[in-house]
């Protein structure tokens, strides 16, 4: 599994528009991993809502949020529309299935889908933070918040 202090190699990855997302591109902010099982699920829906709903705090703190799981674009699409997520980029880990979080380490073969884990890298791709939640939980989005604040004073 990934660790504090690891260097990600530069991935490209799709959001729920079908647009590339590039960790170099994003070189200069910090980059939230927010990794959650499946789309459509309540637990997962109200942890990709509270991006959402921080999302001007994540500006401020010069952090990209992103919500990742396995499912499709066409349905990370669906669902941002029904959760009128407008913002927050819910990307598509789907092909080739898990690749991102089996690389990171953070993938449940059994389950086919990720742990729900938020990482958070520095402004140069290096995770400088990261937890690993219960399924059942939804992350303390407060906490997620304090600990980048705490990071950006460093």
């Amino acid at each position: 599994m990934v660790k504090v202090g690891d260097k990600l190699k530069d991935f490209t990855i799709k959001d729920q528009n079908g647009k590339d997302i590039k960790l170099s591109e994003l070189k200069g902010q910090k980059v939230l991993l927010s990794f959650h099982p499946l789309a459509f699920t309540s637990v997962c829906a109200n942890q990709m809502k509270s991006l959402e709903e921080n999302f001007a705090e994540f500006q401020k703190l010069n952090t990209v949020p992103l919500g990742v799981s396995v499912d499709s674009v066409p349905t990370k699409r669906a669902w941002a529309k029904e959760l009128s997520i407008n913002n927050t980029r819910l990307v598509s880990d789907f092909w080739p299935h898990g690749g991102l979080a089996k690389e990171l380490g953070i993938f449940m073969d059994k389950d086919g889908v990720s742990q729900r884990v938020n990482i958070l890298l520095d402004e140069n791709g290096t995770v400088i933070w990261m937890k690993v939640y219960p399924l059942g939980e939804v992350p303390d989005i407060k906490e997620v918040l304090e600990v980048i604040k705490s990071k950006s004073k460093s």
